[in-house]
């Protein structure tokens, strides 16, 4: 019983002064050694490249962990975070290993050790048809999720991401959209329960974490900002036996300006039962749709809300839900197993991306001016463009930390690619440059992003008094992902993780409330309720 004589308790507070060296040897009496790698193995290069999905984190300038463990049950977590604030060394979490920074497995602070926490081999699914729930582990893929509950049925779905191969723990934790978005909203309003890891080794389900923690990890809780959630309980939604699919292209010459134009007016106000995203690369622009219903259902739609796109019969296949997962993401000739690859060779390409969000339709003008100024470009990346709208705008912007819902028409994703190492330079400068471009166009005050589309180039933290991260500064990244739910963020992180252990170039700073606004939200007991020392 390793864990039983580490003691978990609160009494183990982080200290920077600690000795780094004391951590390895209490990790190793709690976790067995095979699922252990120090910089010193030899597998450890391949452990940490296991899933790194961009190689621009992984060059020999990289600040390498201490080590890499590949937890396989709770006990192994809790290990790792009593061990760790007790010899000063602080954990990264990495379950699908899609952080577009990379701080999943890297860190920008060389003075500052730190291990990796892989959940990968934590993976189960658990479906319960009748009741239309599941429980999923983080280490889980999005593919692995989609998989196990077609296994069970045929009428049920997840409304998650479009990439099979996206970690289900970070992906709940910034929120999660994608085809059913629109029908279903995302997959961060469908979870019901969650276990997490705290700061102080204990496991926390719903009840024992408290109201504002778990409205927290539901969209506000990417890179482990408050612990490491190891499960989630979540709802599932209802799909026909057969749905449909189209892509269609239009290049510049077939009228593609006008067409992405009228999209912008029309895709967010469908019916729910349909969303057509758009893909933007070179002189062409794809649309790709699913319908919650059959092809002779969906085109009478199509022809009557987007005649300009021209759908026709020959465009639009059935098949399952399961299969159109495949079909979107990775093409008409996949099949529902290529879904559970988790190493797919599409994913290690060297990538930038950032985001915006779009509140009013941009002019014809400006589309035009992209296709031919920006678009044609040499080393030009491409644009994409996912409908709001329906349910995901249903609901307030504090129902959950992701608040961009109602008056927002879609969101913009760009994102460029290269091959080889050393290259790069002029793809970052486009989409740095396209962001400027686009700045009179897209949302303002703040100018918004999506926290799961994570770029440092909007602030990073910096750490001050106390050895916490600054509120103030977080401010500078953090209203952009989250708008006016950031402090509440911040509030939360100050309850669940106040000596701020879990922590990286973009997590939630701890905001301590000041006494009446402990009074306004607890009334008079909040004394028997603080975490800490009634001083500030």
């Amino acid at each position: 019983m390793a864990l039983a004589m580490l003691a978990i308790s609160s009494f183990f507070l982080f200290s920077a002064h600690a000795s780094s060296d004391d951590f390895l040897p209490c990790l190793s009496r709690a976790i067995p050694e095979q699922l252990l790698f120090t910089r010193s193995s030899p597998s450890f290069a391949s452990v940490l490249a296991s899933s790194v999905r961009n190689p621009r984190f992984l060059t020999p300038a990289t600040v390498r962990p201490l080590c890499i463990f590949t937890a396989t049950n709770a006990s192994h977590v809790q290990a790792a975070v009593v061990c760790g604030r007790r010899h000063g060394v602080r954990l990264r979490v990495r379950s699908g290993g899609h952080d577009y920074e990379g701080l999943s497995y890297r860190s920008l602070r060389a003075e500052e050790p730190f291990a990796v926490v892989d959940l990968a081999g934590l993976r189960s699914v658990r479906v319960k048809q009748r009741a239309a729930t599941a429980w999923v582990d983080s280490g889980a893929t999005l593919g692995e999720l989609y998989y196990a509950i077609a296994k069970v049925s045929g009428r049920l779905a997840f409304p998650a991401g479009l990439c099979p191969t996206v970690g289900v723990g970070g992906h709940l934790s910034g929120g999660g959209f994608g085809m059913l978005l629109r029908k279903h909203g995302l997959a961060t309003d469908h979870v019901v329960d969650a276990t997490l890891v705290d700061a102080e080794g204990r496991i926390l389900d719903r009840n024992g974490m408290g109201r504002d923690v778990f409205w927290a990890i539901r969209g506000g809780g990417v890179g482990g900002s408050f612990g490491i959630v190891l499960s989630w309980q979540v709802k599932l939604v209802p799909v026909p036996p057969k749905v449909a699919v189209f892509t269609v292209q239009r290049s510049v010459e077939q009228g593609a300006v006008d067409i992405l134009a009228k999209w912008q007016e029309v895709a967010p106000a469908l019916p729910d039962d349909l969303l057509v995203r758009a893909v933007v690369h070179g002189q062409v622009a794809s649309f790709q749709s699913l319908y919650l219903g059959t092809c002779e259902a969906l085109l009478p739609v199509m022809s009557s809300h987007f005649p300009v796109l021209g759908v026709n019969r020959t465009h639009c296949n059935e098949m399952t839900w399961l299969e159109s997962v495949a079909y979107v993401y990775l093409g008409a000739h996949a099949t529902v197993e290529d879904i559970l690859n988790r190493t797919a060779a599409e994913d290690a390409v060297f990538t930038k991306a950032t985001s915006d969000y779009v509140q009013q339709a941009i002019a014809r003008e400006v589309w035009a001016e992209i296709f031919t100024g920006w678009l044609a470009k040499p080393d030009a990346g491409l644009m994409i463009l996912e409908p709001y709208g329906g349910k995901i705008a249903a609901l307030p912007e504090s129902a959950t930390p992701f608040p961009h819902r109602n008056g927002v028409l879609y969101n913009i994703q760009y994102m460029n690619f290269w091959e080889g190492a050393g290259e790069g330079a002029s793809q970052m400068a486009w989409v740095r440059d396209v962001y400027a471009f686009m700045e009179p166009h897209v949302s303002k005050n703040p100018r918004a992003a999506y926290g799961n589309y994570r770029d440092l180039d909007l602030g990073m933290n910096v750490v001050g008094d106390g050895d916490t991260t600054s509120y103030e500064t977080g401010r500078k990244w953090g209203e952009k992902y989250y708008k006016g739910n950031f402090k509440r963020l911040a509030m939360a992180k100050a309850e669940i993780d106040p000596e701020d252990y879990f922590r990286n170039e973009q997590s939630i700073p701890p905001l301590r409330m000041c006494l009446i606004e402990r009074i306004n939200k607890y009334g008079m007991e909040f004394c028997r309720l603080c975490r800490w020392d009634d001083k500030d």
